[in-house]
């Protein structure tokens, strides 16, 4: 039955519209691709504190427009191992031909710079990636590799200097370092030239594993001066429950780099907050996608540091904590 000319106008009118609106249908398409970022994490997957931090990243993600499953896709490799375990999953993650990598600790960047220079990587971790050959400045990093610094150079001396004013009968300090980190030196050689000037004499303790710490730790189990420092890497803290566990038995004070030990029943930890970091490098992470450069972005140093002291622990190790301290405490845990 022919239209009538109304019904015609109706349906070129309707027919216009539709073929107006085929471009926009392919546009959302594709804008709605699947995008993929690999995340390389020196944790065991079922450590809280791991699992904190990737909350904060996801959530910082979904804020900024990203959902999971349908426009991104985040493949977390976990685990802790040796240089050659690392390198096996750097290769591992770039066989899934991710659109940008991160990288948590500065053991896992090495490894992963190693495998790509094209594929961009946010770093969360180490202290000097300028000394060390990361990036090209801080304000330009240059190449594919951009990210956060958990280790600000006088760290390794304020957390020496917090853990003589809170047991000043100190004057031995072991740091534990992971082993098979390039980055410790960051941390020592300012730890050592404060431990000088306190009066203290430092002990420098490379482990790998549990096996290691215990062994370590065993060893001091009949020292009275013994103190402990254990900086801010995912590997040692990895282990943070076990070295609680035996600093609270042979009755060692010690302080950590990272919150989450003191909540776990550590002395007391001077540090930045790890978990915010994921967030802000969500944000450099969308940026990538969106696609901007990683040689464009400035590497971010950390600004804030938050102390925390566990009063149950001090009062077990039978100290008194200076009301200088109190003051100057971010968090009290009872």
């Amino acid at each position: 039955m022919p239209f009538d000319p109304l019904e015609r106008r109706e349906f070129i009118t309707l027919l216009g519209a539709a073929a107006g609106a085929w471009p926009l249908v392919v546009r959302a398409q594709q804008a709605e691709r699947m995008r993929r970022v690999g995340v390389l994490m020196l944790y065991e997957e079922s450590d809280p504190e791991a699992q904190v931090r990737v909350v904060a990243f996801r959530q910082s993600l979904e804020k900024l427009g990203w959902t999971i499953g349908r426009n991104l896709l985040i493949d977390f490799h976990w685990g802790v191992g040796d240089a050659n375990w690392v390198r096996s999953v750097a290769a591992q993650i770039l066989r899934t031909a991710p659109d940008v990598v991160v990288a948590n600790g500065g053991a896992a960047l090495q490894p992963m710079q190693q495998a790509t220079r094209t594929v961009p990587i946010v770093f969360i971790g180490g202290g000097d990636p300028v000394g060390d050959g990361f990036v090209q400045s801080l304000a330009h990093p240059g190449g594919n590799t951009t990210g956060f610094t958990t280790l600000e150079p006088t760290v390794g001396a304020k957390l020496l200097e917090l853990l003589k004013e809170m047991a000043p009968g100190v004057t031995r300090v072991a740091v534990m370092i992971n082993a098979d980190s390039p980055l410790a030196q960051r941390f020592i050689d300012p730890a050592t030239s404060a431990g000088k000037k306190l009066g203290i004499a430092m002990v420098v303790t490379p482990v790998r594993g549990a096996a290691e710490v215990e062994a370590a730790m065993s060893g001091w189990k009949r020292e009275t001066d013994f103190g402990l420092v254990v900086p801010p890497d995912p590997v040692i803290n990895s282990h943070r429950k076990l070295i609680i566990e035996l600093a609270a038995r042979y009755r060692l004070p010690a302080i950590h780099a990272l919150r989450a030990a003191t909540a776990d029943g550590a002395l007391m930890s001077y540090g930045i907050s790890v978990p915010e970091l994921f967030r802000q490098a969500a944000t450099y992470v969308d940026r990538l996608l969106k696609g901007e450069k990683p040689a464009d972005l400035p590497v971010q140093q950390p600004t804030r540091f938050e102390l925390a002291i566990n009063l149950q622990t001090a009062k077990a190790l039978g100290l008194t904590i200076p009301q200088t301290l109190l003051v100057a405490a971010d968090e009290i845990i009872e």
